[in-house]
């Protein structure tokens, strides 16, 4: 993966010769200028050389392993790379320290020359010795290594797989087996083409399955071929693979034309099954599908990890396979630890540390059959397994479960350079963690990893690199919002132990917790976790350092001082969660800093100083001790998100009771800003807001009512605002929002005021334009039944909450309305007595809340026609409706009411 370091360099370069006009511009010693041409001039060959190398070292990465020489210059080249990174950041960090009065300024630019010159030898030396180890390598081109030796390395990589199809293997899937024999097998009269997608992460075991189905089901046809489809698979060399199976003879068939023509003949008026195993890329389906004629009745069986390649499937044909459910995984665990034995039991004394084995394992078939046949190989005695788990303890993956590797390896190879960096940015977080969509896409721009792709910004190119990692299986969804997005993922942890390994051999990031050998040699980004700081002296000559991340509350600040003192060039430090109140002041002489992450901390406050980090992105102080931020903020003219909202001791979640921060009044020097939030009201400020005009998240709080022209004004300025929240000083506090005019682009709306009775009916009006509005949440809007009414024509909201917003007595939805809701939450409706949903009404509901209702007797009449409701929660609702449901629950007769909730899988009723 060096090819992703290089493609960062080769960003960074850029950045860096964009200066060139404007600094030569503004020198004012010769001696200066003419120290600086001769870097730029270097620093520009630097680049063209790294650009000549890319393509070279995105196809090496595929054989580097098996090529010695290969490996040894990919290596070097990512070495020389780091070189040149380290002399750009000081560059760039030297070029950018402005500080001080004009002598002071003169001084430093007089010290520099000396600098520029001792860089510019620096580059020159770094070139000299990328020739000379390019002429050792001699070959650029590859030669020797062709195609067919590559793709014979992959085919025995499939090929292993096939070895663990066999009966006993095949645990946890029997609905699974039966519903891809009836897609198989069940109509086999009926003519046409039917494909059947398996798809899931490596080693799930897509081939074990489909391979024992393979050769349970293939009688039924007439022709049946299995192929292996390698990742670099060419349409011709497929084609041919597939004629060699059936037995045909091609030929003068020369062109892919021809051989489709040859196949199809071959097929035509026959049962036909084909599988497809392994396939990566969608393309290669339609360049291939005319080869089998459609008016025979033909089935096709293809495996995936791309979830893109899935979408192939025939309708309602799609299956994923998961990791193994605990029990599962233990049967087949002792399936091949004690193959050997009659029974295939594990003795009670290694069953603490067997269960410990498949922890490891996560459910990863592949994983949980090469660690119990290591196991078979050993005395089944305590000390002997004791030992194998501790060597899996240090990740010695090559050694211990090395068919895991093999299978998993592939989808790393495969990734595009894109990519690269993004996936193993993910490394960073430790074992069985879950991390937000939104913090790993901020931890990704602020890296630099991710470039504008035309109309997109930043944080929809990232999250649909987001969405592409979880497609290729290399990331699991751990919850989605209502919309299908991603909310959060994580790494499984048998990829992670892949992951983790190739990230090191990258020098891309190291982890250090306390337990394992370290080097910090080359490290760029470190991830403290889980250990004592109070000893920093062993990671000091990290000096490389780009990025630290800690993972660890417990940590004093002078500890954080002395362990931050040589990372001079760092570019990110997240602090999220850690029990700090303040910060060393070493944090504002990191001059290079790009991402400052204090969320979850203590920190009372922020100093002047602050205002030194002018290359700083994001300041996330989200959920720390904030109340006012200092002036100096104001002039962090590359600052994009900008983060303090404050939760209040004791806050009430339902609520959303959070506490803005004072911002300086010149808050609108920060053109760039795309997130702001939480901040407080007030009416100089309010002044400011309209110049933030590329805002997409912004948040207000304490908002009065003489505040509500000026604030409507500025948000009329925001036309590209995504997400939008507006509280008021308190519930007592009336909003006149009338003028309130929200762009097309909004898709979210929290509002916590009392709105005035015909704000509703005009927010609505207005609101209908809003095409991509799917989130709205009203608090103490004292809405009545004509009110709300008319939110019921927003046809496009997936969620709905109303808290301590309805005052009627009644709800009504009638046959047509909210279509697309999937959310709804009604939560203290003093006066609610009746719902009533018409047949037709939010026919995609999943989850229902009526919470404190008090004078709720009955379930929502129409409930029944909700047929998608799967959650629906009553809290705090009437005694008489309570005991309605208690009765019938204890009695288990099925009464009118339960008949009606029958359908829904979770009912709490509390």
């Amino acid at each position: 993966m060096a090819e992703g370091v290089v493609a960062l360099l080769t960003a960074k370069l850029g950045f860096a010769l964009a200066k060139e006009a404007a600094t030569l511009g503004a020198s004012l010693l010769c001696k200066e200028a003419s120290a600086l041409k001769g870097l730029f001039c270097e620093i520009r060959e630097a680049k063209e050389e790294l650009q000549s190398m890319q393509a070279y070292l995105q196809g090496a990465e595929r054989f580097k392993d098996t090529d010695e020489t290969t490996g040894i210059f990919v290596n070097k080249i990512r070495g020389f790379a780091f070189e040149i990174e380290d002399v750009v950041d000081e560059f760039t960090y030297k070029l950018e320290d402005t500080h001080g009065g004009f002598a002071k300024k003169m001084k430093k630019r007089v010290k520099h020359i000396k600098a520029w010159r001792r860089l510019t030898l620096k580059l020159q030396d770094i070139k000299g010795r990328l020739q000379g180890a390019d002429r050792r390598k001699v070959r650029y081109d590859m030669r020797g290594i062709d195609r067919e030796g590559l793709n014979n390395v992959q085919s025995r990589s499939a090929g292993q797989s096939l070895n663990l199809a066999r009966e006993e293997d095949l645990v946890g899937i029997k609905e699974t087996k039966g519903k891809l024999m009836h897609l198989l097998v069940g109509d086999l009269e009926e003519p046409g083409t039917k494909i059947a997608a398996i798809w899931g992460m490596g080693g799930v075991g897509k081939t074990t399955l489909v391979h024992h189905l393979y050769k349970a089901v293939k009688t039924n046809f007439s022709i049946s071929v299995w192929i292996t489809v390698s990742s670099s698979c060419q349409v011709e060399d497929l084609l041919k693979q597939i004629a060699s199976q059936l037995g045909v003879a091609i030929g003068a068939a020369n062109t892919n034309r021809d051989l489709v023509e040859v196949i199809c003949n071959y097929l035509q008026g026959s049962k036909y099954l084909i599988v497809l195993d392994d396939v990566w890329h969608v393309d290669l389906w339609f360049k291939i599908r005319n080869a089998f004629p459609r008016e025979s009745t033909g089935r096709f069986v293809i495996t995936t990890r791309i979830q893109e390649v899935a979408l192939l499937a025939t309708k309602n044909c799609t299956i994923k396979l998961e990791p193994l459910q605990r029990r599962y995984a233990w049967q087949l665990f002792c399936n091949e630890a004690f193959w050997n034995n009659v029974k295939k039991t594990c003795p009670d004394d290694l069953k603490n540390l067997a269960h410990q084995f498949l922890g490891k394992c996560g459910g990863l078939p592949i994983a949980i059959a090469c660690v119990g046949r290591l196991l078979s190989c050993r005395h089944p005695t305590y000390s002997q397994w004791e030992s194998l788990y501790k060597e899996l303890e240090l990740q010695l993956s090559n050694n211990v479960i090395l068919n895991v590797n093999i299978v998993l390896k592939v989808s790393l190879e495969d990734l595009p350079t894109h990519l690269k960096n993004c996936f193993l940015h993910c490394t960073i977080f430790p074992e069985g963690c879950q991390f937000g969509r939104k913090r790993l896409i901020r931890h990704w721009i602020a890296a630099g990893f991710i470039k504008e792709a035309g109309s997109k910004t930043l944080e929809e190119v990232a999250e649909g690199y987001l969405n592409e990692l979880v497609n290729r299986s290399l990331l699991q969804v751990v919850e989605q919002n209502c919309c299908g997005r991603v909310r959060r993922c994580r790494m499984h942890d048998i990829i992670r132990v892949l992951a983790l390994a190739k990230s090191e051999e990258e020098s891309f990031c190291q982890f250090y917790n306390g337990s394992r050998p370290f080097s910090t040699e080359n490290t760029r980004r470190l991830s403290i976790q889980n250990t004592n700081m109070e000893q920093p002296t062993p990671l000091l000559c990290a000096t490389s350092l780009r990025s630290l991340h800690v993972f660890n509350s417990h940590l004093r600040t002078d500890s954080l001082e002395a362990f931050l003192k040589p990372f001079n060039l760092l570019s990110t430090l997240d602090l999220q969660g850690v029990q700090i109140k303040r910060l060393p002041k070493t944090v504002f002489n990191l001059f290079n800093l790009r991402f400052l992450g204090l969320r979850d901390t203590q920190i009372e406050y922020l100093p002047k100083e602050i205002g030194r980090l002018q290359n700083l992105e994001v300041l996330d102080a989200y959920n720390a001790m904030l109340s006012v931020l200092p002036v100096e903020v104001a002039t962090l003219r590359k600052l994009k998100y900008l983060y303090v909202l404050t939760i209040p001791a004791g806050a009430n979640e339902r609520v959303l009771t959070f506490d803005g921060i004072q911002v300086p009044k010149c808050i609108g020097n920060l053109t760039d800003l795309l997130a702001l939030q939480l901040i407080e009201a007030n009416s100089e400020v309010l002044c400011q807001l309209g110049c933030l005009t590329n805002l997409r998240t912004f948040a207000i709080a304490k908002v009065r009512s003489g505040h509500c022209v000026d604030l409507c004004w500025a948000i009329t300025k925001m036309v590209h605002l995504v997400h939008i929240t507006i509280l008021a000083l308190d519930q007592r506090e009336v909003l006149q929002l009338e003028a309130l005019c929200l762009p097309p682009t909004v898709s979210k709306v929290d509002i916590s005021a009392q709105l005035d009775k015909s704000i509703i009916p005009q927010f609505v009006s207005s609101s209908s334009k809003l095409i991509n509005l799917t989130d709205l949440h009203l608090c103490w809007s004292k809405l009545h039944e004509d009110s709300f009414a008319c939110l019921l024509g927003l046809h496009g909201l997936v969620t709905l909450h109303l808290t301590k917003a309805y005052d009627g007595n009644g709800l009504h939805f009638h046959a047509t309305s909210l279509p697309k809701l999937k959310v709804l939450g009604i939560w203290d409706a003093p006066n609610l007595s009746r719902v009533i949903i018409e047949k037709g009404a939010m026919q995609n509901v999943v989850k229902l809340f009526l919470r404190d209702c008090p004078e709720l007797k009955d379930l929502p009449h129409g409930i029944e026609h909700l047929r998608t409701l799967e959650h629906l929660e009553l809290q705090d609702i009437s005694e008489e409706l309570k005991r309605k449901l208690q009765q019938n629950g204890e009695s288990k007769k099925y009464s009118e009411d339960w008949m009606k909730i029958s359908h829904v899988r979770w009912v709490d009723v509390l």
